[in-house]
């Protein structure tokens, strides 16, 4: 199978790395993760999320953050947004884009959002008008399409009628997460073999989480199905609060690694991007999460 020649990388670190952090980030370490992502190439930076701060209060600033940041030509900054409010707050802030998310898992819904997934898609509606009204595009996440901490091994047809309606609402791309990372390249390659019997690749997007050190075989079985947007966090930040064990997404520094090795374009430097995994970690008090990162060392040279 042919690779892609250019990948999209979309770092996720400063949205759903850091709303998984115990404590509270300061907002200059914010601003300064999401500036060190942009001089390092990162084109799509997830910079905040406009939920309840009650849910979540690690996103709480996510005003200030859109109002401060220091906004880089060609780079996207795009928000979470849960529903209509979310959104409105989100254009409000200047966001270049939103996401809304869905899951393929019944239980995982209600768990997670607290109704059905017929019910979330419903919520999206309002958010999606408004967003085209708007001019903004909406990106859609859909969670545990690989497994679920409550119901097991999720069916990829599951998945499809999730991400087949979200495309349908008018999202430009599906963000397919395996958000307990219990996936593996067999049941990615199923899983994508259905997709992409009614979903061109260029309409979805993998996010991987690497509780199973699995997330650079799954991302590869991605690539050679034409897959060429990859969700990671830079120094592996973040988890998933509702799936317990759930270690965080993939690296964005390991994804790039192997990218750079298959001579898969992206625009991003690896040693900055290493630096910029460096500074969050130190301001978090512990090391990176990224294996490339610790091979290389702090200032990311080979000792």
């Amino acid at each position: 199978m042919t690779l892609p020649q250019q990948v999209t990388l979309v770092d996720v670190g400063p949205r759903d790395g850091l709303q998984n952090e115990p404590g509270l980030v300061a907002l200059q370490d914010k601003l300064r993760l999401i500036d060190d992502l942009g001089a390092a190439g990162l084109r799509v930076i997830e910079a905040g999320s406009f939920v309840n701060p009650k849910w979540i209060p690690q996103m709480a600033d996510s005003e200030a953050v859109f109002a401060s940041l220091e906004r880089r030509p060609g780079v996207r900054y795009s928000a979470l947004t849960p529903n209509l409010k979310g959104f409105e707050r989100a254009l409000a802030a200047g966001a270049d884009e939103v996401a809304v998310f869905g899951a393929a898992s019944e239980t995982f819904s209600q768990k997670n959002i607290n109704c059905s997934i017929a019910e979330s898609l419903q919520r999206f509606e309002p958010v999606m008008a408004a967003a085209q009204a708007a001019g903004l595009p909406v990106r859609g996440y859909v969670s545990c399409v690989l497994g679920c901490p409550y119901e097991g091994d999720i069916p990829p047809a599951a998945v499809l009628r999730v991400a087949r309606t979200l495309l349908d609402m008018g999202c430009y791309e599906v963000s397919l997460g395996d958000t307990i990372g219990t996936g593996n390249a067999g049941s990615m390659r199923r899983l994508l073999q259905t997709l992409l019997a009614d979903i061109p690749a260029a309409q979805l997007a993998l996010h991987c989480h690497d509780t199973y050190g699995q997330a650079l075989a799954n991302i590869l079985v991605g690539l050679q199905h034409g897959i060429a947007t990859v969700d990671a966090s830079v120094a592996g930040l973040g988890g998933c609060p509702y799936a317990r064990g759930a270690s965080g997404n993939v690296a964005t520094e390991d994804v790039l690694y192997m990218l750079d090795g298959l001579g898969i374009a992206t625009g991003v430097d690896l040693q900055a991007l290493v630096a910029a995994g460096q500074r969050i970690s130190a301001a978090l008090g512990r090391p990176s999460g990224s294996r490339v990162a610790r091979a290389l060392g702090g200032d990311g040279e080979n000792r």
